[in-house]
């Protein structure tokens, strides 16, 4: 597919870009060397394909589901605070 000046205007008003007059040819060769690329994929077969294909045999390893043991982080930061109450920081007031 070949860009042309009609593309590319309707590619800036979409992506709310400016592309100026002494690039545009150069960003028309790039967009339709891209689109030449992609387009190669159409060669490929993939009928034999599954369409959940995976590498994995069996899907996804998944860990064993072990609940977390309680951890006192908290406790320890709070009490290195100057003052805490209820498991929260306790700060001065500064609106009146």
């Amino acid at each position: 597919m070949k860009i042309d000046n009609t593309v590319l205007a309707k590619l800036e008003k979409l992506s709310h870009l400016k592309i100026s007059d002494a690039k545009k040819e150069e960003v028309m060769e790039q967009l339709s060397g891209i689109l030449t690329y992609v387009d190669n994929l159409n060669e490929l077969d993939t009928s034999a394909l599954d369409a959940t294909f995976s590498t994995l045999d069996g899907g996804t390893p998944l860990r064993e589901d072990t609940p977390r043991e309680p951890d006192n982080v908290a406790k320890n930061i709070l009490s290195h605070a100057p003052q805490s109450r209820d498991d929260f920081f306790i700060v001065p007031a500064i609106i009146e």
